[in-house]
């Protein structure tokens, strides 16, 4: 049994299953883990919510900042603005193994502008908000009182309490063909054949809730947490707060590189039959924190 308070819903813990034996090589090995109760926010942020936290706060997205040309030794410093990987479908079928023919570097794309200029989240106020960094997800989940959730709490609280099964809602994709989650519909990437028009992002809820009363835990975007990429579930890999911003020598700034990667779950919009089958509770992914993209966003947790 669940218990939600305003738009959060306590999940309640105790022994899971983290990883799958027999999708990606990353969610190896199988293993079982116990998490404690945990107060999810019911959907991603929204864009609507992030825009209240920028306007009180001022904060800038690593997206509105030029990159770091120390990040990118040799880099034309033309290239180096402000700006975000936006996906664009293909006029045709592609070879599925060169990612770059369908995602674009997009100067001046921003959480405010998802794909670029011309574009403005205030068309999509309740989309998750993506082009943000796990800095940004960090400190919006400090501004709300709030943390990162760890991969181990996303697993747990995406399997809805169905252990063991490959999918959040049982052991099919498509159970008597209903469509549970926003995925990819059709040929990759180049026919989006959705029937509800989400070409994209969707508005968050606008599938069932799982198990536990969540929303949009599988596809739609996929979300931060507060743990550090391992190549596989041998080792948990580092689990920070997102209050924990401090360096544990000299209590200055914790600066995060290109190359830092934190684990991301929960599979988005663009999760295929064809080419990413990553639309399940194990799957997981190591996304760079200054790697913003338009199909990346997050929710955050309060611990019980």
């Amino acid at each position: 049994m669940t218990t939600a308070v305003s738009d959060m819903v306590l999940v309640p813990g105790g022994p899971t299953t983290l990883g799958n034996d027999h999708f990606y090589a990353e969610e190896r090995p199988l293993r079982g883990v116990t998490v404690d109760d945990v107060w999810f926010d019911v959907h991603p942020v929204t864009n609507a919510e992030f825009a209240r936290f920028v306007a009180d706060t001022g904060h800038v997205t690593v997206a509105e900042v030029a990159p770091d040309p120390a990040d990118f030794p040799g880099a034309d410093p033309a290239l180096l603005v402000p700006g975000s990987q936006v996906f664009t479908q293909t006029a045709g079928p592609v070879h599925l193994g060169n990612w770059t023919q369908w995602w674009r570097w997009q100067p001046d794309a921003s959480w405010r502008a998802p794909q670029g200029p011309g574009s403005t989240w205030e068309d999509v106020p309740d989309h998750p908000v993506v082009h943000v960094g796990w800095e940004d997800a960090s400190a919006y989940a400090r501004w709300a009182g709030k943390e990162l959730p760890t991969e181990a709490e996303f697993e747990h609280a995406a399997r809805g309490g169905l252990v063991g099964r490959d999918f959040a809602w049982g052991d099919e994709l498509m159970p008597g063909g209903a469509r549970l989650a926003n995925t990819w519909q059709g040929p990759f990437p180049w026919r989006s054949d959705d029937p509800e028009g989400h070409h994209r992002t969707s508005p968050v809820g606008s599938y069932a809730a799982n198990g536990y009363g969540l929303r949009d835990m599988i596809g739609n975007v996929w979300e931060w947490t507060s743990t550090r990429w391992t190549e596989n579930h041998a080792s948990t890999g580092e689990t920070v707060g997102a209050a924990a911003t401090a360096s544990p020598c000299c209590g200055g700034t914790l600066r995060l590189a290109e190359t830092d990667r934190f684990v991301t779950k929960g599979g988005s919009h663009l999760c295929s039959p064809d080419y990413c089958q990553r639309y399940r509770p194990a799957a997981r992914q190591g996304h760079g924190v200054k790697d913003t993209t338009s199909h990346v966003g997050f929710r955050c947790v309060r611990r019980a």
